[in-house]
């Protein structure tokens, strides 16, 4: 019972890690949202590998992000807590800077 939190932290770091494997490596772009309920010719305006590419990464470096979370709660680290907080508000902070980063410019457009 007491390793719950870390599985928790693992299972998650290692779905991330997959789905990460899947859109990077084998680029499965139905996996991003609102990429694959566009329309054909909306599809077409984009450049589907970049946006592979940089979804996989961001997937990547969640799944890092989660996997050391883990691992200090693993090792038993003292003020993990901290540790903790700064992991999960880190994890936001990406998230929100890759959401602007992919919305502003036109950085994923393909070049006509």
């Amino acid at each position: 019972m007491e390793f719950i939190f870390e599985i928790i932290f693992f299972i998650n770091a290692l779905i991330l890690a997959a789905l990460g494997f899947a859109i990077r490596i084998k680029k499965a772009s139905f996996l991003i949202s609102g990429y694959n309920t566009s329309s054909k010719e909306e599809k077409a305006k984009y450049d589907e590998v970049k946006l592979c590419n940089f979804v996989g990464n961001l997937l990547f470096v969640l799944s890092g992000i989660l996997f050391s979370i883990g691992i200090f709660k693993l090792i038993n680290i003292a003020y993990f807590r901290h540790i903790l907080d700064f992991g999960m508000i880190l994890f936001v902070i990406v998230i929100m800077a890759s959401l602007i980063y992919l919305n502003t410019g036109k950085r994923f457009k393909k070049l006509k």
